[in-house]
Parts: structure tokens; sequence; C-alpha cells
């Protein structure tokens, strides 16, 4: 059943199934179709997002369990909505003692039912980097002891976790002062300090985080245990579809979908066929792969093309220029994004990297190579992991998918710089076994390429979103999830085009503007965009608030003064005075972009004096009156731009092909931040009420929300099949116009949105006249004058029957 159009919870203990259930009226009013939920498996107590699932055969109790969820169900099935889950098949939750599969796992080692079900290296005992100390500084502080009361003897670590013990392993335990360090000795795992994770970790992980180890979704087995509750509640009609987290993290994405499409197809084809949607970043060029047998990707590749139509590109050079001023080290992308990864795989995917080397070692041994030696082999899957330009490929060592074959000549061409002295051929077989076309053991061939391509995905996600991204931010709304960093801006022609290879194989993906990963909400995202269009006015402001800030004694590395300027202009308030939290809510993103960035600061090692700086600065900053006041002054200048980019990015998201998702508030306002901040609960009563009183620029936008969703219920299949035709733009500021027509049958849309006009509102001082138009017009069945259409509003829409 392909959806209408979704909306995104956020479902969590605070939030479970029953207050989902008390907004399905709301949500039915407003016009969704069906809820798009967080995992509803049973994750880790308290989780704030479910995605640490500790067991996937269970709905989680803490939301509401089975009773609770089909009581959900039972209420949208009453407004004629449905349900589609997010579900997490690369990894499970294993911190704090919670996960049964996992203790079990360390308990009986490889005599475990569940030791095949995570991705272990059984070659020695299972490391847990889960000490804050040397173990016997651990053991002295009385940090980790031995209990032995009642049926169920563990060890104790830290008050709180649980650590199971090998049976049979107290027989012959003695009395000593060393008790403890000797049990440990004859257990299944070793506890090591956290930091050694990084180096020493002998099991997948999900990216850098220690908590979700990674599951063999590849065998058979595993994929049936972990997925039988789904197929239960397709089958039972609770469910209509589902959204797969991380596809990129499995061995086999391709096989992987194939199956789950095969398994529901069985349960359920023809129209009411399950709705499968992939989370994949998809670099500009990079296509989904239309054989895989889903629906399209959630929309991350959608959010970047439509911000990037929104940006200026005659902006890119003078923020770029006022980027270089405050960073030269970070001021060249190419440069830093390659930087990022390097720094990424060297420090946090250590274990990981030598792991993908050894099998290729082992491959090239076996294959007669003499003349490559492991250090070859490593300085070369180094430097490929360092330009590779997509998440992965999709090869199993014995073929490829023709898709993958551009992606591996941008990677060899990319690389070739990089590459020491006399080693080109080094790097040139492991590209030949990507392809499939190696020498060697076909076996030792596969299981090399999937450890690349295991390690290629992360590399690319840690060094671009969560590194080069928080350290090179000339305009923070081209640093997002999804977004190029190469890529600002594209034309409305470029956007045309890939609107149509979308969504010819994929007619029916997820069109997002906000989601649960975001780092900056959609407004956020389309005030800053205003900055390249004005770019002139922005440098007359960075340049008065550093002069107003200049007396303030905490020194604030430039560019960190510089993304924060930005982020305070993206969240200022509308309304004149901040709210209470606004200070704690920008001191959170604060910390976490200087840890992120790792250059002033880090998780791993946080840089107190420095980050007490940083606090000081923000609190300093917002005490001073005039820096208030001329923030205020400059959004409110800003502000007819940014509502006009909001509502652009809206009518093409609900109108061109694919299926809108409104994130969990996002129908009103969303200034929000990097989670957890893009997480908090939404005040639906409020959003509720202003359907009735659309009062101000965020009921404008909710109304706009509300007729097109309207729209899609009384004419479905204009929306969800509909043909799409570009119109063509003619006149002197023809670029300032993105227009293009649905067409099915009688029933045809003409949509058409105002771009890059910043300068133009700002200078009229609200929408520009027909004097700026220049005679510019829309050539459809009529000549539609510019002017005409964008007199009263930035969106023109026309509905009718031909």
């Amino acid at each position: 059943m392909i959806p209408r159009a979704t909306y995104r919870l956020q479902l969590t203990r605070d939030f479970p199934f029953a207050a989902a259930e008390r907004i399905v009226p709301y949500l039915a009013r407003l016009g969704v179709s069906h809820i798009y939920a967080s995992p509803i498996t049973t994750a880790r107590s308290g989780s704030t997002h479910s995605y640490d699932v500790i067991d996937p055969t269970r709905i989680n109790p803490e939301l509401g369990g089975d009773s609770g969820f089909r009581s959900l169900v039972s209420a949208l099935r009453a407004h004629d909505m449905g349900v589609i889950i997010d579900i997490v098949p690369n990894h499970m939750g294993v911190a704090g003692g919670e996960n049964l599969w996992w203790n079990d796992v360390l308990r009986l080692g490889r005599d475990s039912a569940y030791a095949g079900f995570f991705d272990i290296d059984w070659r020695g005992p299972l490391i847990l980097p889960i000490l804050g100390a040397t173990l016997d500084d651990v053991i002295a502080a009385g940090d980790l002891s031995l209990v032995t009361e009642g049926a169920d003897a563990h060890l104790l670590l830290y008050g709180e976790q649980h650590l199971p013990l090998r049976p049979g392993s107290l027989d012959q335990l003695s009395d000593g002062p060393d008790r403890v360090l000797r049990l440990l000795e004859t257990q299944h795992y070793r506890l090591v300090h956290w930091r050694a994770a990084n180096d020493r970790l002998n099991w997948r992980r999900f990216f850098s985080i220690n908590d979700l180890a990674g599951l063999r979704v590849e065998d058979p087995a595993v994929f049936e245990t972990t997925h039988q509750l789904y197929f239960d509640l397709f089958r039972d009609g609770l469910i209509d579809g589902v959204r797969i987290d991380h596809v990129d993290g499995l061995t086999d994405p391709a096989g992987y979908c194939r199956r789950l499409r095969s398994r529901l197809d069985a349960i359920r084809g023809g129209d009411e066929r399950a709705y499968i949607i992939v989370e994949k970043i998809l670099a500009p060029g990079e296509d989904l792969a239309n054989d895989w047998g889903v629906d399209g990707t959630s929309g991350y590749d959608f959010m970047r093309d439509v911000t990037a139509l929104l940006h200026d590109p005659r902006g890119e050079a003078p923020l770029d220029r006022l980027w270089r001023e405050r960073d030269p080290d970070h001021a060249d992308v190419d440069r830093t994004l390659l930087d990022s990864r390097r720094d990424m795989l060297s420090w946090q995917f250590e274990a990981q990297l030598c792991t993908c080397v050894e099998a290729f070692v082992m491959l090239a041994d076996d294959a007669g190579l003499d003349e490559i030696t492991p250090a070859m082999i490593r300085r070369a899957i180094e430097r490929l992991l360092w330009v590779f330009p997509v998440y992965r490929t999709y090869g199993d060592g014995r073929s490829a998918p023709a898709g993958d074959a551009g992606v591996r000549q941008k990677t060899w061409d990319a690389v070739q710089p990089h590459l020491p002295p006399g080693e080109t051929p080094v790097a040139r077989r492991i590209v030949d076994w990507l392809a499939g076309d190696g020498p060697g053991d076909a076996a030792l061939a596969a299981e090399a390429v999937r450890r690349f391509q295991q390690l290629s995905a992360p590399i690319a996600a840690k060094g671009l979103e969560d590194t080069a991204f928080y350290r090179r931010a000339p305009l923070l709304s081209a640093n997002d999830v999804g977004s190029a960093p190469q890529q600002f801006a594209i034309s409305p022609a470029e956007l045309h085009r890939r609107v149509q290879t979308r969504s010819a194989p994929f007619p029916h993906a997820m069109l997002a503007t906000a989601t649960h990963d975001h780092k900056r909400g959609e407004d956020m995202r389309a005030r800053l965009s205003v900055l390249s269009h004005v770019p002139s006015l922005w440098q007359q402001a960075v340049g008065r608030w550093e002069n107003m800030a200049a007396s303030i004694a905490a020194p604030l590395h430039p560019a960190d003064r510089y993304q924060l300027f930005q982020t305070l202009l993206g969240t200022w308030p509308i309304e004149a005075a901040l709210p209470q939290d606004f200070s704690d809510r920008i001191d959170a993103w604060l910390m976490k972009s200087l840890r992120e960035g790792r250059l002033r600061s880090s998780w791993e090692a946080p840089n107190e004096p420095y980050e007490a700086q940083a606090r000081h600065y923000l609190k300093s900053l917002l005490a001073l009156p005039a820096f208030r006041d001329d923030m205020s002054a400059l959004m409110a200048r800003l502000l007819p731009a940014a509502q006009a980019n909001s509502l652009a990015q809206i009518a093409l998201k609900f109108c061109l092909p694919g299926v809108p998702d409104l994130y969990q508030g996002t129908e009103g306002h969303d200034f929000s931040l990097v989670d957890p901040d893009n997480r908090r609960r939404v005040d639906h009563l409020r959003l509720a009420a202003m359907l009735d009183q659309p009062l101000g620029l965020e009921g404008e936008k909710l109304s706009l929300i509300h007729r097109l969703l309207n729209e899609r219920r009384v004419r479905p299949a204009l929306f969800l099949s509909g043909e799409y035709h570009p119109v063509a733009v003619s006149g002197p500021r023809a670029s300032h116009i993105f227009a293009f027509e649905r067409r099915c049958g009688q029933d045809r849309l003409l949509c058409a949105a105002m771009i890059r006009s910043g300068r133009a509102i700002i200078d009229h001082g609200g929408l520009p006249t027909a004097q700026w138009w220049q005679e510019t017009r829309l050539d459809y069945d009529i000549a539609w004058a510019a002017d005409d259409l964008f007199a009263h509003s930035p969106i023109f829409l026309n509905l009718c029957e031909s």
C-alpha cells in the first residue's frame, strides 16, 4: 500500500503508543495517511530513539507493548490511516546487560546459540571496552566485584552492569586478592578500557558506537528470527510497510532487500503490497539500484537537492571568502574532506581496518601474489577509502553490479595522487577484487570485499557528516545529512533532471525536508539559505558582531565564532523575547559542534578550558543588548525571504513525484538543531488549534501543508501516479522560478515557486514588483506573467480539470 503522505513520530516512554493514539484525530484532519514510526521493538530501557534494540521479537513494553500498538492501529484504521515502521536489521544494543542474546554469547562464547548472530571474530576472547580505568584500578576501587548470592552468579561492574560467567568457571576458584582477576581470565570475554575499542575491537559495531553490535542478517536463520515479528504484524494487517535503517551497513543490501520483499509479497501483494523504503545516502550522480525490490529512499537525497535549489550560486564565492578569512586551514572543501576521512580511519576504525587488510592479505597469499606485502595492501586500502566517492559498492567478490563500475573508475582516478611510487598495481588489485575480477579463492574474495564495503560506509559518514561538516562551514544550510559539499547549488534544470531520473524507477520514494537525524530544522535551513542571496549583508553583520564581542574576555576561534553566529541567526525566535531554554539549546549544540569537529575539543578528550571559554562567550554574547537588537533586526529583514524559501520547499515536497513525509511538528516552524534537540516533545494541541486559526508566518506554512494534503486526498491519482513535466520559464528572471506540471487524465496541477529571490524581497520589503520581473513568464498553455503569479505569494498553484 503506497502512503498518500506520512507523519514521522519519535516514540519513547514519554511519548508511547497511547500518546500517539491521542493525536490520531488531529493527524487525520491534517491529511496524512500513515504514521511513520520510529522502531517499535524492545530497546534499551529509557532509550530516546529506539535504535538500540535489545529484542527484535517483542514490541517494546515501554511504549505500551502489543496491546498498546494494537490499540493505536485500531484508532488509525478507524480514520482510514495506517502505519509504516522503522526497522533496524544492521545492529542491536548491547550495553547495560539487557540484551539476553548478547549475554548468552558472553556466557557460552562460540557455543552460544546466538554466537553466529553477531559479526564476531572468534580467534580470541570477545573484547568488551567498558572500563573507565585500567582493570587493576577498577578492581582495586571495588568497581568490579563477584556476586554469588542467589542462583545467578555474575560479575557486577560499577554497581549496575551484570556480566555473566562461563559455566563451571567458579568451580576451581580459590580465595585470594587476585580472585576476580583470575576469574576473568577464564571467561569468553576480556574487559578493556573504553579507549581501546577503536584499536582492539574484534566485532563489528555501528559506526564508532561501542554500544551497538553488528548483526549477521545475511544468515537466513538470523534473518528469520529477527524479522518474524514484522512478518506477523504485516500478516495481521497491523503495518503497511517498513523503512530499513542503515541498509548500507549490511553485508548484502541488495540480497537483503530482495529477500524482505519476497517474504512480504508472499503474505500480501498487489495493491496491498508492502511499502518498503531504505535509509540510503546517495551521492550526486549516484542512483539507487532499481532491482532491490524497494520503493525508494527515505528522502535525504531530496532534502539535499531542494536545499541546493534554494541556494544562490552567486553567493558561494563571497561566503567562501568570508570563511577563509576566519579559518584558512579548512577553506578548501576537498582537502577538508580528505583530512577528515584520514583522521576517522586512523583514529576510530583501526581494528576494522586491520581486519579488512588481513582479509586481503589472505586473498593475495592464496593467489600467489608474493610481490605484494601486507604493508602495501594496507596503504592501498587506506588511500582508496580516503577518496571513495560514495558510501559503498555492492560486489560479492565474484561479480559486481553494473552501477559499481562508475564508482570504481572515480575512485581510481581520485586515488592516483595519493599512491606511493611503485604501488599503483597494488591498488589496482584491490579495485579489481571489488569488481569480482581479481585472482584467488572465491570465498576469500567475498570476505575481503565484504570487509571493505562495510568499512567504506562508516568512513564516508563519519568523515563527512560528523567531522568535515563541523570543520568547514561557509554556510551551515549546506552542511546536513545527505548534503554534497562540492555541490553548493544546483540549477532548476538540474533539479528537473534529478526528479525525472529518480521518479522513473521510484515514483513513490519518500520526500523529506526534516528527519530525526538532521543537523538543522527545515525552516532554519530555509533562513540560512537566504544568506547566499545577500552575502554582503551577512558579511557586514558578522563584522559588527565581532566588534561588539571584542570585549568579551573569552577568546573563541574565529571559525567557532562564525558557526555560532550562523546558528544564532538560524534559530533566533520571531517573537521579541528569547525563550527560557534558548541559551541551553545553543550551548548543547556548541559543545557537540566542538567535539564532533575534533579540532579544539573532542568526545574522547574534552578540552574543558576551551569549552568553558566557549560557554562564557555564548552567555556574554546573549547578554549584550546591542547584539540582541542587531540580531533581531537582521532576522526581521531576512524573514520574508526565509518564509518564501520555507514555502517553496513545502510546495516541492508535496507536489513533486513521491510520498511526502512530515517530521513530527514540522507542520509548524522548525528551527531545531542536531539531536537530541530535533527530538524534543511536540505540542500537538497548539498545532491542532492553529488549524482553526492559522495566524502569522507559522500559520501560513501550516495552511499550505493542510491545503496540499487535502488536495492529495481528493486527487490521489494525480499526486501518486501523475506525469511530471518541467515548465519552461523565459525572461530576465527565469532563474528565479522553478515550475512544473503534474498531469493524470483530466487532472492537472501547475506549480511554480520563487527561488533565490532573497535580495529582491529584502530590497522591496516584500514580494518584488512587475518592474523587477521584467517580462519574465511561464511558457505554459498561455503565457503566465511572473508578476501576476507571485503578486500575493511566493508560491503559485493551479489545480484544474482540463
